[in-house]
C-alpha cells in the first residue's frame, strides 16, 4: 500500500523542521550590561543599565537618581530614584509603617499635581522584605507635564523605609517598566552579621597565688 502525503501537510512538516532547526541554532540572549551601586555606609545596593547616568544624590545622601540618555530639558527627564526615605525610629518613636508612608506620599503628589489619579496599589516582596507598590498619574502644576510614578516602598529590618521610584512620561512607561523590575530584582540590603559560636573565647587570666603569711 502506498502512503500518500498531501501537499499542504508536506509544507507544514517542512516549516516545522525549519523552525526547530532555527531555534536550535539561535544563540542565547545575553543580558544587557549593567552597573552596580552600593552606598558607602553599608546601605542598599542595586544594579541599573550601563548606558544610564548617575545624576547625583538625594535625601541628604541617603539616595541616588539614575536616568537614561535623553534630549529634552532636565526637568522633563525620566528617572529612577532609589533611597532610604524614613530612618529607623529612635527611642519611643512609633514606626511610620508602609501604610503611613504611602498616605504621606500620596498627599504630597496630590498637592504637586492636577488631575491626580491612583492607578494601582499592590502588596509586594523585595529582597524577602515586605513592600507595597503605588502607581499614580498626575499633571505637574508648574510645567503642565503629565507624569506617571510607580513607587515601591520597602520596609527594612529596623522599621526604616526605602523606596524605588520610576518617574516617567506616560508614553515611556512600557519601555521603562522592565528596567524598574531589574532594579527591584537586584536591590538588596547587607546581610546581618551572624555571631560565630564556634569562635575560640578568650581564656581567663590565671589567678594570682596568695602570698604566704
Amino acid at each position: 500500500m502506498r502512503l500518500s502525503i498531501r501537499p499542504w501537510l508536506l509544507t507544514v512538516m517542512i516549516l516545522s523542521v525549519a523552525s526547530i532547526t532555527a531555534s536550535q541554532t539561535t544563540p542565547a540572549h545575553k543580558p544587557a550590561p549593567s552597573k552596580r551601586y552600593c552606598q558607602s555606609d553599608g546601605g542598599f545596593c542595586f544594579k541599573y543599565p550601563a548606558s544610564w547616568t548617575m545624576l547625583g544624590e538625594v535625601f541628604d545622601g541617603n539616595g541616588v537618581v539614575v536616568a537614561p540618555p535623553q534630549k529634552q530639558e532636565r526637568a522633563l527627564w525620566d528617572t529612577i530614584t532609589v533611597a532610604r526615605i524614613v530612618p529607623p525610629p529612635k527611642g519611643d518613636e512609633e514606626p511610620a509603617g508602609l501604610n503611613g508612608v504611602i498616605a504621606q506620599a500620596t498627599a504630597s503628589l496630590r498637592e504637586a499635581g492636577q488631575a491626580f489619579e491612583t492607578l494601582q496599589r499592590q502588596q509586594r516582596t523585595v529582597d524577602h522584605k515586605p513592600a507595597q507598590m503605588l502607581k499614580v498619574r498626575y499633571r505637574e502644576k508648574p510645567t503642565g507635564h503629565d507624569w506617571i510614578e510607580k513607587i515601591v516602598f520597602i520596609e527594612g529590618p529596623d522599621n526604616e523605609i526605602y523606596s524605588v521610584a520610576l518617574k516617567c512620561s506616560p508614553q515611556d512607561l512600557s519601555r521603562l517598566e522592565p528596567v524598574l523590575a531589574g532594579v527591584l530584582s537586584s536591590w538588596t540590603l547587607p546581610e546581618p552579621e551572624v555571631p560565630n559560636d564556634n569562635a575560640p573565647k578568650p581564656s581567663a587570666p590565671p589567678a594570682k597565688a596568695t602570698p604566704p603569711h
